[in-house]
């Protein structure tokens, strides 16, 4: 089985994308021998996905991936966007960051937002990239315990539910990292076809 390492040790994000690639066996960062941060300075979803996933391909020499997620809010001009992970400060506490997006959205009825995730693949040094989104709203409160980071406050379309009370196997299906995923997936498909 060959190795693919993917730029994370977020055993909840390793959990999600695993099931998804069965024929590779995918290694965290730490199970690769990597403990540093990843650098993250462009700017971008996308090119901070890129950087991460160049970085790791040149100190392991693996193929690997990474992903970088946003949570864009229209009414906050796209915020947190890139910063969705440190929104709150850098040390990526998740109440606090979603505690700062319901104060900024405080008596605001326009409540849209997307989340989008960038997975960049170095493949035999080099890059592919597969986005994914969905759209929905930000909840009024926390609802729900599931799931990481966001997903309290964040209703996808078509669901009442936020994707903290929705089950797993329905966000593996619907989320914006499954989607980007699923590209992923389909991409090795047509390696091996």
């Amino acid at each position: 089985m060959r190795s693919l390492v993917f730029a994370s040790n977020n055993d909840k994000k390793l959990n999600e994308i695993r099931p998804l690639l069965p024929e590779f066996k995918v290694l965290s960062l730490a199970e690769a021998g990597i403990h540093a941060d990843l650098p993250e300075t462009t700017g971008t979803i996308k090119g901070n996905a890129i950087q991460k996933a160049r970085y790791l391909y040149q100190i392991t020499g693996f193929n690997c991936f990474s992903d970088d997620t946003g949570l864009e809010v229209n009414a906050l001009g796209g915020l947190p966007g890139v910063d969705t992970a440190h929104y709150a400060g850098p040390e990526r506490d998740a109440q606090r960051n979603m505690q700062k997006l319901l104060n900024a959205l405080e008596g605001q009825m326009n409540r849209e937002a997307r989340f989008v995730t960038v997975i960049a693949l170095v493949w035999e040094g080099e890059v592919f990239t597969f986005e994914g989104e969905v759209k929905g709203s930000i909840a009024y409160e926390l609802k729900g315990t599931g799931g990481f980071g966001y997903d309290p406050v964040f209703v996808p379309e078509g669901y009442e539910q936020s994707f903290g009370e929705l089950s797993p196997a329905i966000k593996q299906q619907i989320s914006h990292r499954a989607e980007a995923i699923k590209k992923l997936i389909a991409w090795f498909g047509a390696l091996k076809g």
